[in-house]
């Protein structure tokens, strides 16, 4: 729609700059044509500083075809808009007070440390203090699994012993979270015995859903840094050996209560994932659809490394996880790339494998076919009395045809003793590859935290 018609409803106009408002950063309407380059240059400057986001530009039919001299570049000052990246410092100093005290400390992190490229600062900041680590499910590969220190992910499909640390701490330290319900589970009941520091670059997220303690707002590597150098100056063996007690609870939980499947004639989805990690040592990246397929891929899928999981969390997109992959595999070229996918999650975008062919990606997706939309119906067996309804999926298509059909290479296991040689040969392809795992068609996730209830509170089988 050219700008004389904008507000005319005009054939196929639509508010594209009040639509995409809830799920951008910032958004920007171009009107003239002599606005064009400085408009780029300050979308770019939004969306890649302090907390990242997207940002639209609406582009008018006429601006695309319309011509101008380019300016020199101007320093982008937006009074609206200035970003802190230095945390105060006397804020820092009653953090280092806090964890001088704390017996029983946790660090949580999430996604912002990884955003912030923060990962070696928080495993140097969690070996300083002798801390256990948890993450949200975006926080995953900010810290290394094969630690003492290492719980695994916290939150409604967290692991027990992430889930028991959080309510049984004494000091919670959460960088580049939001504590959104599905990490936090009851709010009222969250991280009860502890005081909580919260370190995150956008006040708006510090205090949203969870009171805390000291509020600490700043880039979360800048921060994570000046802790350590905070730490580091303190006298030697302040904290060594204060936390014995406190790590032989934490391994209680995990001997008695740690993730696990029993695999048997039918192909379990958790080996499915499990056998794709060793296979790839780790070194793929990882891409996900949203619902059973995800929260196996979080669990059993050990991310040692930032920026090797590529997921849908806050808005938990089905559809999410082929275009993604798409997108990993044209950024980093030499790297394997897999999506981990259900039967129905991967139908909502299914069409990406044409771009995927038509461009010679050799992305390959992993589909997990239960026959069902496994969380929701996971949700009807547990909550609705085993009443499914719309999740049955008996006429899902042939994905071998399927992947022939859009010229891509079509692999299929249906008994367990398959999984590891069809893994290995889709793996090995240099071509775009769909890889069919006929899995128990009612497994479930566990552990899980049902809707409402304390973190803590899980069911486990």
């Amino acid at each position: 729609v050219p700008t004389w018609l904008i507000g005319n409803d005009a054939f196929q106009e639509v508010d594209i700059v009040g639509i995409t408002r809830p799920c951008t950063k910032h958004n920007y309407l171009v009107t003239k044509i002599e606005d064009l380059a400085g408009t780029i240059r300050e979308a770019f400057h939004i969306a890649g500083s302090g907390r990242p986001g997207p940002v639209l530009v609406d582009l008018p039919k006429d601006m695309m075809s319309s011509q101008t001299d380019l300016k020199p570049d101007k320093p982008i000052k937006l009074k609206s808009y200035q970003p802190n990246y230095k945390p105060n410092e006397r804020q820092l100093g009653k953090v280092v007070e806090l964890i001088k005290k704390a017996k029983k400390p946790l660090i949580l992190a999430g996604g912002g440390v990884i955003l912030s490229k923060g990962a070696q600062a928080l495993r140097e900041f969690a070996e300083a203090i002798e801390s256990p680590v948890t993450t949200t499910l975006m926080g995953l590969g900010a810290f290394p699994t094969d630690t003492p220190k290492w719980l695994g992910m916290i939150g409604m499909h967290g692991t027990y012993r992430a889930n028991m640390a959080s309510g049984n701490c004494d000091l919670m330290i959460a960088v580049g979270v939001r504590f959104d319900d599905r990490v936090t589970g009851k709010i009222d009941a969250f991280a009860q015995k502890a005081k909580i520091v919260h370190i995150d670059i956008d006040p708006t997220s510090i205090r949203k859903n969870i009171p805390v303690a000291i509020p600490v707002v700043g880039d979360c590597k800048q921060t994570l840094e000046m802790l350590n150098e905070l730490i580091s100056a303190q006298a030697e063996g302040v904290f060594n050996g204060s936390r014995g007690k406190w790590f032989d609870q934490i391994g209680e939980w995990k001997s008695t209560k740690k993730l696990d499947y029993h695999q048997k004639d039918v192909i379990k989805p958790q080996y499915v994932v499990e056998t794709l990690h060793r296979l790839t040592k780790g070194d793929a990246i990882i891409t996900t659809e949203v619902g059973q397929n995800q929260m196996w891929a979080a669990q059993y899928y050990h991310f040692d490394r930032p920026n090797c999981f590529i997921t849908s969390g806050g808005l938990g997109c089905m559809g999410f996880g082929l275009p993604a992959a798409i997108g990993a595999q044209m950024a980093c070229p030499d790297k394997l790339v897999v999506d981990i996918a259900g039967d129905g999650s991967i139908q909502m975008n299914i069409q990406e494998l044409a771009t995927a062919v038509q461009y010679g990606l050799p992305i390959k997706v992993v589909i997990l076919n239960n026959g069902y939309l496994g969380m929701v119906r996971q949700w009807q067996e547990l909550f609705y009395d085993g009443c499914y309804a719309g999740t049955c999926m008996d006429h899902a298509p042939d994905f071998l045809k399927l992947a022939e059909a859009y010229g891509a290479v079509g692999l299929r296991a249906t008994r367990p003793e398959e999984v590891e040689s069809v893994l290995r040969e889709g793996l090995s392809t240099r071509r775009t590859v769909i890889m069919e795992f006929k899995v128990e068609k009612e497994e479930n996730v566990y552990p899980m935290v049902p809707a409402g209830a304390p973190i803590t509170e899980m069911l486990l089988v």
